[in-house]
């Protein structure tokens, strides 16, 4: 059965100035509110409610922000709203995947140069700031620290990811890295490092050293914060 219940609100029952379709093919897509964007991608509402009142009541809820919104699993989205079905949530989701991998690809040039913690954000908040569980991720450098590889080494849950520090090191010397940079996200927002995270990037320290390969930083992105090991001189 469709989500939609009988009598709802879709776009094409809107008022003309109303319509968001009809404003991105006339304004273009830029022109649309976050509201009507998401009423686009829902396409109808609820009885007595309008589908973009619908995605204006949700967005309230998220204190207007589109990030805490992308944030939200399917199945917290479905529980959470009215009218929200599997559908609507799983369209939802769709689209901040495609704009996340969006991001992913416009910020991976070829071979980027880093030179600070602030190019290792720029490459790795696409990836990294909207994601409600932790990952880690491995960047290996070339002799000029430019990045020639990419490498998810683990997932893990809201709080905490297991790391096999040996895995990590065999991909380094797979890629033939001459150094490394650590980077891993934080979902609830504390960019500050645990002390399990201190552990971790002793022991995989001193393991690259005996291989002859430099961790050059461990990175934490925390929504729009983070944290550098070596910027804070702990590397």
């Amino acid at each position: 059965m469709d989500e939609t219940p009988f009598g709802s609100m879709r776009i094409s029952d809107l008022q003309e100035d109303d319509k968001p379709r009809e404003k991105a093919l006339s304004l273009g897509i830029r022109a649309l509110s976050d509201a009507e964007l998401i009423a686009i991608i829902f396409g109808g509402g609820l009885p007595g409610m309008s589908v973009i009142d619908m995605a204006r009541s949700i967005l309230r809820d998220c204190d207007g922000r589109v990030d805490n919104l992308a944030r939200m699993s399917m199945n917290e989205l479905m529980s959470k709203y009215k009218g929200v079905g599997p559908a609507k949530a799983v369209s939802l989701a769709a689209a901040f995947e495609l704009g996340r991998r969006n991001s992913e690809s416009a910020a991976v040039r070829v071979n980027p140069q880093i030179r600070s913690s602030n190019d290792v954000v720029e490459l790795m908040s696409p990836v990294l700031s909207g994601l409600e569980y932790e990952e880690f991720w491995v960047l290996m450098l070339s002799r000029a620290n430019r990045v020639t590889y990419k490498r998810c080494i683990s997932q893990g849950g809201t709080a905490a990811t297991v790391v096999d520090v040996k895995l990590l090191l065999k991909r380094a010397i797979d890629c033939l890295a001459e150094g490394i940079i650590l980077v891993h996200n934080h979902p609830s927002g504390n960019h500050r490092p645990s002390g399990d995270d201190d552990s971790l990037t002793r022991r995989i320290k001193e393991g690259a050293r005996i291989l002859g390969i430099n961790v050059l930083d461990h990175v934490i992105i925390a929504g729009p914060n983070s944290y550098s090991y070596n910027d804070e001189g702990r590397l």
